[in-house]
């Protein structure tokens, strides 16, 4: 970890805004995005870059803004890897997002988020806060190889289940659908049943596969060879150098999808989550547990 002066915090415009306080990340998940060169790292991925004066310059930029709106972040970076349990620095961006009165839709793979929920109560209160989970795998042994230094997927549904209970609604991400290694109507279809459980207000799939860009690719691959001997091979003889991956199983995981969704009411086109995520209404009204049958 080291610690940078920045520049500048806060990108977008017309009311739909994005931050990342962190650059890199230590989750491990084998098949990150984030590692890959076009994004010029110029540090190790594990040696997270911390924006040290984030919250300050969001307060900053924030103040010259006529219309409010959403703040997304963990898009490229988690905000709660394991740095931030000390630093702090998400809780301080949030509270400057409380106080300036905007919304945020902020994604994560951690049940550190749990430290925060008073503040995403407020500000789901008197804005709109949205929080974005990623589930990929509902077996354990599994979910330890693919993304090593991060809580289960049963735990990141108990969180998901603590935020129905706050009123805060949630999107999760189902993806990346890894072929031949996650890719099963089983495991689709368990996490789908928790999400429904649970009452998410929608899920991403994006394609149901991978996609692999110089960089990250390389240490996908390093990871098959350690985790699934043989797997590596089959990849480069299927899909080449390809940027998108998709699963063998799309056309039957798909259908899964769209017919649990559609059967209970969940957002399931990309269009339409990221519509509601990016949304900051004039009256936004808080969701109720009863919205979705939950005891």
């Amino acid at each position: 970890m080291h610690l940078v002066e920045a520049k500048g915090i806060l990108t977008g415009s017309g009311g739909r805004f994005g931050m990342n306080i962190y650059r890199g990340c230590t989750h491990g998940c084998i098949y990150c995005d984030s590692r890959s060169l076009c994004y010029r790292f110029t540090h190790p991925f594990e040696d997270v870059e911390v924006k040290k004066n984030a919250p300050e310059l969001l307060a900053a930029a924030l103040r010259t803004k006529k219309r409010k709106g959403m703040i997304g972040t963990g898009s490229m970076s988690d905000p709660y890897m394991h740095c931030e349990e000390d630093l702090q620095l998400t809780r301080r961006c949030l509270e400057v997002i409380r106080q300036a009165g905007f919304g945020v839709a902020i994604q994560t793979k951690s049940d550190r988020i749990l430290r925060d929920i008073d503040l995403l109560e407020e500000i789901n209160r008197e804005a709109k806060c949205v929080v974005q989970m990623t589930l990929t795998t509902y077996d354990d042994d599994l979910c330890r190889i693919i993304e090593p230094n991060v809580c289960n997927t049963k735990r990141r549904i108990e969180v998901l289940a603590e935020m129905q209970k706050h009123g805060i609604p949630t999107i999760v991400w189902l993806t990346p659908i890894l072929p031949y290694i996650n890719d099963t109507a089983e495991n689709v279809g368990a996490i789908l049943d928790e999400c429904v459980r649970v009452g998410v207000k929608g899920i991403l799939s994006f394609g149901m596969g991978l996609t692999l860009r110089d960089g990250d690719r390389e240490y996908y691959y390093a990871a098959l060879e350690k985790h699934f001997p043989g797997l590596k091979e089959r990849y480069i003889r299927e899909y080449g150098n390809a940027y998108e991956l998709p699963s063998p199983n799309k056309a039957e995981l798909t259908a899964l999808l769209r017919g649990t969704c559609e059967k209970h009411g969940i957002l399931w086109r990309e269009d339409e989550c990221f519509a509601y995520m990016s949304e900051l209404p004039d009256h936004y009204e808080q969701m109720s547990i009863f919205d979705f049958g939950v005891e």
